[in-house]
């Protein structure tokens, strides 16, 4: 397909980058534009929480349509995708699900948001993403690695593709039933047609960009790897390419980050949010390392963060992706009652946006 395209005068990789731009400046606009969080629609303020979490839903139903859809007729081929191999990693998934849901809730955002608020001039953002990357990369290929490993040892083989399509005996039906059952959220949610519209865009990012480095960029003789959208292993791959540019070649996980953060600029400087936020009494600076250190490790146990695990991860109908979201979510409210109760009835230590 590669090199139906004319492109044969640019190399997989590099093409990938400038994809990967692309997608990130779709994602990062329309994230900007709609607050795309969970976190926000989970425990964000009770006004907005049913909408947000609505938009994030619509996203998920999206996803999962697109992706199938894109399995189904042959465009992209899952059977050697991590997420669906026959080993289950319980107590990393848990763990890591667990960390990355009490790490949002505590830095005010997961990983996806904060990227998106560093680029509207929020330092605490900003400051939590650079924590969050080199935590992620401390428990990929650092002093955390050991660890991550054993953690992983304690898995469960399924003697089967852990997904519900490899269940089911096809991926049509548990896809279908999943989307009927999320647009009944959906619809009850109040969210607008307008938070709808864009929450549906992001959600069909997720397919778009399976179909674009696993069919449309593919190349025999230069192949890369099959990707989608995630945060937890691309901010690793920013961070080591920012400081070791020389050393190693961007991929689409780069270009993407990049993406993200231009996409998010640019809607920001257009619609007037753009300004610098530092941290004060009422943001505890400790609350954002934390749940920048809790992210970083838990998305790297969890097999990846709301975005890589729960939107691309449950797309493909993973059910280590599914137990991943799950434990996220479980964390969120966990930690999130834990504040309220320490608070005693007080504001609490993680302000609303």
């Amino acid at each position: 397909m590669f090199e139906e395209l004319g492109l044969e005068g640019w190399a997989p990789l590099a093409a990938s980058v400038v994809f990967g731009l692309l997608i990130g400046v779709a994602f990062g606009f329309l994230a900007q534009r709609s607050r795309f969080c969970l976190r926000r629609g989970l425990v964000g303020p009770e006004a907005e929480r049913s909408s947000a979490l609505g938009t994030w839903l619509m996203a998920l139903a999206v996803s999962i349509a697109g992706t199938t859809a894109a399995s189904v007729y042959g465009f992209v081929d899952f059977s050697s995708h991590r997420l669906q191999s026959d080993s289950l990693p319980l107590a990393a998934i848990i763990a890591g699900g667990l960390m990355f849901g009490a790490g949002m809730v505590l830095a005010r955002g997961c990983a996806s948001r904060l990227t998106v608020l560093a680029a509207t001039g929020n330092l605490r953002a900003l400051i939590t993403i650079l924590v969050f990357a080199v935590a992620a990369h401390a428990t990929l290929k650092g002093v955390l690695a050991p660890a991550r490993t054993w953690l992983g040892d304690f898995s469960v083989d399924l003697g089967q593709p852990a997904t519900l399509a490899a269940m089911f005996g096809n991926a049509v039906i548990p896809a279908a039933l999943l989307v009927a059952l999320l647009m009944v959220v959906v619809v009850r949610s109040g969210a607008s047609w307008a938070q709808l519209a864009m929450g549906a865009l992001i959600g069909a990012l997720i397919p778009l960009a399976w179909v674009g480095t696993g069919y449309i960029l593919y190349d025999e003789f230069d192949p890369i790897s099959l990707q989608g959208l995630a945060f937890t292993l691309p901010a690793t791959e920013t961070l080591f390419w920012t400081v070791a540019g020389t050393a190693t070649d961007p991929g689409f996980g780069v270009g993407f980050i990049g993406g993200v953060l231009a996409g998010s600029l640019l809607a920001s400087v257009l619609f007037g949010d753009f300004r610098l936020v530092g941290f004060n009494r009422d943001t505890p600076t400790g609350n954002y390392l934390a749940g920048g250190l809790l992210m970083g490790v838990g998305g790297v146990l969890a097999g990846g963060c709301t975005i890589g695990a729960g939107l691309s991860g449950v797309g493909m109908l993973s059910i280590g992706a599914m137990l991943a979201l799950a434990s996220m979510i479980a964390g969120a409210l966990l930690t999130s009652a834990a504040l309220q109760r320490q608070t005693s009835g007080q504001s609490s230590l993680v302000p609303a946006e």
